[in-house]
Formats: C-alpha cells, sequence, structure tokens
C-alpha cells in the first residue's frame, strides 16, 4: 500500500478494538474488504501522555481516561503484528501518536503515515518530532483557529507531505457545524492538499468534502455501533462502510474527468435521435414562399436544425413538397 494523499479513504479504527489484539486484526481485515485504503489506529502510552487525574471528555465516561489508555494499549510487538496484518491486508498503517514517546514507538514499528490529532494540533515538539521523520503527515484541526494551524504548519514545515484535514470536534457532529466553507479557505491559504475528517453519523458530508476538492476522508469504523468504547457509537459498520466506500470513488472519479461541454463528439447519435429538423406542415406546391405556418419541428435531428427555421421563412420551394417531409437547401431556390 502506498503512502500517497491522493484520493484515499482511512477507516479510523481509533481504539475501537478495546485493547484486543484479535479485534484489531479482524478489523483491519474488514476495513480492508470494505473498501478503506488505509486503516487508523491511536498509538497511547498513559505514562506519557495524561496524568492521572485528567478530566473525561464528555462524551465518554466508561472508565478513567489513564486507566482506559492503559488497558486498550499494545505493546511494540503487537503493533509490529499489526503493521504486517496491514500489509498482508494491502492498506496502508496510519496512527496518531499523543506524546514523543509513541512517536519513537511508531518509527520502530514502521508507520506509513502519521496523523496529527485535533488535541495535539497546539503541540508543537509533537509536531517538530513527527517533522524529523520526513513522512506523510494529516494534520486534524478540530479544535483549533487559524493562528493555531498556522504554528502547526511551521512545526511541521521541515516535514514530509501535508494534508490539512477539516474536522469538527463534535460526537456526532451536527450539520450546522460540519465547516464545507473551510475546505477552500484552507487551501488558498495553504496551496496543499486538503481532508475531511468526518464525525458525522451519515456520508452526505463527506460526499460533499469530496466533492468540493477533499483527497483524504476519514470516517469512524466499527464492527457495531453496540461495541464498548467512546468511538463506536458514532462509526460505520461494514456494510455501510462498503457503500460509503463505493460512492465516495464515484465522486473522485468524477473529479478527476472534467467534461467539455463543447464536445458534442459523445451526443452524435443521441442529437440524430432526439433533435428536431424542420419539415412541411402541409403539401405545399412548387415556388411556394415558406412562412413560419408551413414549417414544423419533427424528429429526427439529422435534417436541417430547428433552431435555423427562421433562415428559411421567405424561401422559394424548387419543386413541391408533400406534408412531414423533411425540407433540405436542395428543395429550395
Amino acid at each position: 500500500m502506498t503512502s500517497s494523499l491522493h484520493h484515499a479513504l482511512i477507516a479510523e479504527i481509533g481504539s475501537v478494538h478495546d485493547g484486543s489484539f484479535g479485534n484489531a486484526c479482524k478489523l483491519i481485515e474488514a476495513a480492508a474488504a470494505s473498501g478503506a485504503d488505509v486503516v487508523k489506529f491511536q498509538t497511547h502510552i498513559a505514562t506519557a501522555e495524561t496524568l492521572r487525574n485528567a478530566p473525561l471528555p464528555p462524551y465518554f465516561k466508561g472508565e478513567p481516561r489513564f486507566e482506559y489508555f492503559e488497558r486498550t494499549g499494545f505493546s511494540k510487538d503487537r503493533w509490529r503484528e499489526l503493521k504486517a496484518q496491514c500489509v498482508q491486508s494491502k492498506v496502508g498503517f496510519l496512527s496518531s501518536p499523543f506524546s514523543l514517546e509513541a512517536v519513537d514507538l511508531l518509527e520502530e514499528v514502521g508507520v506509513d503515515i502519521y496523523k496529527i490529532p485535533s488535541g495535539e494540533t497546539t503541540n508543537t515538539p509533537l509536531l517538530e518530532h513527527i517533522a524529523q521523520t520526513k513522512k506523510p503527515v494529516l494534520l486534524s484541526t478540530g479544535m483549533s483557529d487559524w493562528a493555531e494551524i498556522d504554528q502547526a504548519m511551521v512545526a511541521l514545515s521541515q516535514g514530509g507531505p501535508i494534508c490539512v484535514m477539516q474536522c469538527t470536534s463534535a460526537y456526532p457532529c451536527p450539520p450546522e457545524r460540519v465547516g464545507l466553507n473551510v475546505l477552500s479557505e484552507m487551501r488558498q491559504r495553504y496551496n496543499i492538499p486538503v481532508g475531511f475528517s468526518d464525525h458525522t453519523l451519515g456520508a452526505a458530508a463527506a460526499f460533499a468534502a469530496a466533492a468540493l476538492g477533499a483527497d483524504v476522508i476519514e470516517k469512524h469504523f466499527t464492527f457495531s455501533r453496540l461495541m464498548y468504547g467512546s468511538d463506536a457509537v458514532n462509526s460505520m459498520e461494514p456494510p455501510e462502510f462498503r457503500t460509503f466506500s463505493q460512492g465516495l470513488r464515484e465522486i473522485w472519479t468524477m473529479r478527476d474527468h472534467p467534461v467539455d461541454k463543447n464536445d458534442l463528439a459523445p451526443y452524435r447519435d443521441m442529437k440524430r435521435i432526439f433533435e428536431k429538423s424542420v419539415v412541411t406542415a402541409a403539401d405545399l406546391s412548387a415556388q411556394h414562399r415558406l412562412t413560419f405556418k408551413d414549417l414544423a419541428f419533427k424528429k429526427p435531428g439529422d435534417g436541417i436544425p430547428a433552431a435555423l427555421w427562421r433562415d428559411l421563412v421567405g424561401r422559394q420551394l424548387r419543386h413541391a413538397l408533400p406534408a412531414d417531409t423533411k425540407i433540405s437547401e436542395d428543395d429550395l431556390i
């Protein structure tokens, strides 16, 4: 799997595996089978990223964050096995590190792409550490204003290719907070690829983002929305994700194939069948001078086009013509 940031669909597995290595492997397989190009995890090292008394997010009160990160984390060897599973499943391996130590771990494992989560966009030491790897980076911006994003871009500027992601840190995100307008503003401001990290429940926001120029789409993925954890309830299940992937591919194909409205070659036969020619509205005698009432407009469209009827008014017929006869220049004096 290439680490290209062009037209990439990311299945965000995150921590929905709930610490089960088996589930993590099966989620990779399911995401690949459902059309994902890349699978994304979160690499948490509790002691390196959070104090024990750090508050819980409002959308998940299941257990203290420190204990949750410790329980659901993987060893370095397990991360290597997950990377190998990605290779076998032919999807890219992406993870969001939440500490300098997590970056070092992922470098040893061989991560393909880094994702800066929205809560880390202002963590300049982390961004500079990631930049040193020269790996492609997806920069999420769900909690940041333009000044903070500008600062993050400076921190990442000496690193690998960057794709800046419009994101809204709300779970789920309502339509009025999606911010499709930000995509064009990001492209103009930074002149780099833009993407969309989707926290809405359906497909509409991501489809609109792709149509408006997003080259990377990220969508949460789960076996079932009934699974435990903070993300499963806002994720797509495999059948829905498969349909989502197909729709996204079609949108990107549309974008990659602009249409020249002046190129009528594909419609040559259709124009003959469906357009109208000028025909006689009644039996007309030789030398008759044509008026509008003498004309009718009928299929097929392989005669004088209906649009040119004015050019015929006032012309005389060279010979008699019966009704429902296409008029040609050879019939006119």
